[in-house]
């Protein structure tokens, strides 16, 4: 009998022939050596596979290397993922294994302890990182096999994994199920798992990864589920690139927001307030200059800026389609509390119900909706710094970055759909401008397109990410495609700023939406005098102010332009007969809108330096007896090895003043 054969295309073009049975590995293998050895996975008709998975038809394949840096990342994180849990089980047994993800720096894997043993401690990690590396060194296959769900089901019953035989349940009944095994014995470790694996736990590099904290997480995220113990690592490729990012690790500890925020004195949170932020004034001068200086921008580029509720009916939001989605998240309040005779709130199940808003889109329209629009008018360009409410749990909220209460650059443009390629493109020369003038040179461009759970039609759906893609390719941007990542109304476009130690942000975004504005009646009169829906664009710059300023804190390590500088020069004087000078000179700086403070402390001036040093002071004057006496100052500037220089005053107001002008208004 004739072995069947499967044609397999290369990316180079070449079509090599394999027998049936064959496996990427195979071809692998008969390219050459070195590939066999390097290779770690499989992309099969584009689909990430184990190498060892055998062909099943005519199938293209791309082997993937470890210079496929985000594949092989991705595979190894997953893998390592897969020995944690292994580990755990194997130095705690009665451990129960739920669920493990790759993330962007590495995994973690969340556990249910045993009976009797309580959560996990960071105590516990050098053994588990021991017995990770055993396992490791064991170099045992990982074996797929499809079962079905019932099997899973009794096998994880018979093993006292009940958190497992829960999930399987919910797996579509019918549709086979993949199970991971390390090594081919029937008393192997296994987990329900939908892959890909590399080969062996071998291909691991043993020196390449790090446990690094372990925490509490509810199954599946509700409160109302048993509490487990979640381990994060980090993992690489190799021992290089995990000290380089074990290096960034520490020096991400200096720059954290909270830590230089409260030594610059510019906020703090405490319980009563949980998740909102006490802006001090030091803070709150650099939110009032980053909210002046993108006021202007927008103002220049044709936005007009509206303020509109914090407290909207429900009615309104189950209209937009926001309360079915986001419900669980809005706080929400009574439209109208009755008393009894004692004066006591009695809250009742039919009140009318009001929610803090989350979001400011549906208001947007409201005011759009106000009077009649014609096409002359579009685009209609609103923008307005919206405080909005969401109620994101406890353990999710972190610092400023992830608050309850922000205030987001939110901005809605209506047009027509043959303005849409000419906004996104203005929209997107903005945003560029306006990154490159705050200190983010570098970002990347996501095109997140339409995904399973979607409103809309395919036609729609294609005619938005087209229109979306012509934008792009026209501003001449580089992007990625995030397939099913789009929001469930249209495409988006994401963009994700690179900062000072390499970490990326994702800060602003342009959302394409045809559908809101039809399901709250908004309309134009075209040139036909007939009503039309227009498109809507959602779209953010800086995402939160919160979020944004804390990201600029540590992309600056504190130490920011001189135009953001919460105090922008301290005059420090060296001997108490310069006071009445420095008083003169601080005096002459405030007429000029410099923000200046004086110190006249009776210590010495290295101590003034090294203090106002820490306090991330770009500018200080240094004025003693000489300097009262010829009207000049020694200018040193925070973070410069170069000597202080002596300058005259009006000379030195000249230049700081120049300095410290904002971008926009310096161009």
């Amino acid at each position: 009998m004739m072995t069947k054969m499967f044609k397999i295309a290369l990316p180079d073009g070449s079509v090599r022939e394999m027998p049936e049975g064959s496996t990427p590995a195979d071809v692998a293998a008969a390219i050459g050596p070195g590939l066999a050895k390097a290779a770690l996975a499989a992309k099969v008709d584009g689909e990430v596979r184990d190498i060892m998975r055998p062909f099943e038809r005519d199938s293209s394949l791309a082997l993937i290397t470890s210079r496929d840096e985000k594949d092989a990342l991705d595979l190894v994180r997953h893998d390592f993922a897969h020995v944690l849990a292994e580990a755990v089980q194997n130095i705690f047994p009665g451990t129960q294994i739920t669920f493990g993800p790759a993330t962007d720096d590495g995994f973690y894997y969340d556990f249910a302890p045993a009976p009797g043993r309580g959560p996990f401690t960071e105590e516990d990690l050098p053994a588990i990182e021991e017995e990770m590396r055993r396992v490791i060194a064991a170099d045992k296959p990982l074996v797929r096999e499809v079962w079905d769900r019932e099997r899973v089901r009794q096998f994880f019953i018979d093993h006292g994994e009940t958190f497992k035989a829960q999930w399987v349940m919910e797996l579509p009944e019918g549709e086979p199920i993949t199970m991971y095994k390390t090594g081919h014995g029937e008393a192997d470790w296994i987990d329900l798992c939908r892959g890909p694996h590399l080969a062996s736990t071998g291909k691991l590099d043993p020196n390449a990864f790090k446990l690094t904290r372990v925490s509490g997480a509810y199954w599946r995220g509700d409160p109302k589920n048993p509490m487990l113990s979640r381990i994060y690592g980090t993992a690489w490729l190799n021992r290089k690139q995990l000290d380089a990012y074990l290096v960034r690790l520490e020096e991400a500890g200096k720059r954290d927001h909270r830590k230089i925020g409260q030594e610059m004195d510019l906020f703090h949170l405490q319980p009563e307030a949980h998740g909102s932020v006490f802006w001090h004034p030091n803070g709150w001068i650099i939110w009032r200059q980053l909210e002046a200086y993108l006021r202007r921008r927008l103002d220049a580029a044709g936005y007009r800026e509206i303020k509109t509720p914090q407290l909207i009916d429900s009615k309104l939001w189950v209209l937009s389609g926001h309360w079915g989605k986001f419900r669980e998240n809005m706080f929400v309040v009574p439209d109208e509390v009755p008393s009894t005779d004692e004066g006591k709130p009695v809250i009742t199940g039919n009140a009318d119900l009001l929610a803090l808003k989350p979001m400011n889109c549906p208001a947007h329209i409201q005011v759009f909706k106000q009077g009649i629009t014609s096409y002359r008018e579009l685009p209609v360009r609103f923008a307005e710094y919206g405080c909005c409410h969401r109620n994101e749990p406890h353990g999710a909220l972190h610092g400023i970055m992830r608050v309850r209460q922000f205030t987001q650059d939110d901005g809605h443009i209506f047009c027509a759909h043959e303005q849409l390629v000419d906004e996104t493109k203005a929209f997107c020369a903005l945003l560029d401008s306006i990154y490159r003038d705050l200190g983010f040179a570098e970002y990347k461009v996501k095109l997140a397109t339409r995904p399973d759970q979607r409103i809309g039609s395919d036609e729609e759906w294609d005619r938005a990410e087209q229109d979306l893609e012509t934008a792009l390719r026209q501003t001449g941007l580089s992007y990625d495609v995030l397939p099913g990542e789009g929001a469930f109304y249209g495409p988006k476009l994401e963009f994700h700023l690179q900062d000072a130690i390499g970490r990326t942000w994702q800060c602003g975004t342009l959302q394409l939406d045809p559908q809101m504005p039809k399901r709250l009646d908004a309309a134009y009169v075209g040139a036909d005098g007939e009503k039309h829906s227009p498109l809507m664009l959602h779209r953010a710059i800086l995402g939160t102010f919160e979020r944004f300023i804390g990201i600029l804190i540590e992309h600056y390590a504190g130490k920011f332009p001189l135009w953001l500088a919460p105090v922008q020069v301290v005059v420090a004087t060296i001997v108490s007969e310069a006071d009445d000078y420095a008083k003169e000179v601080a005096a002459k700086f405030a007429e000029r809108g410099i923000r200046i403070e004086t110190d006249l402390r009776n210590e010495k001036i290295n101590y003034k330096v090294r203090e106002h040093s820490l306090a991330k002071v770009p500018l200080l004057l240094v004025v003693g007896k000489r300097e009262a006496e010829e009207g000049t100052v020694a200018l040193r500037r925070l973070g410069s090895e170069e000597r202080q220089l002596v300058m005259n005053l009006d000379e030195a107001i000249a230049t700081i003043v120049e300095e410290a002008v904002a971008p926009d208004l310096s161009r």
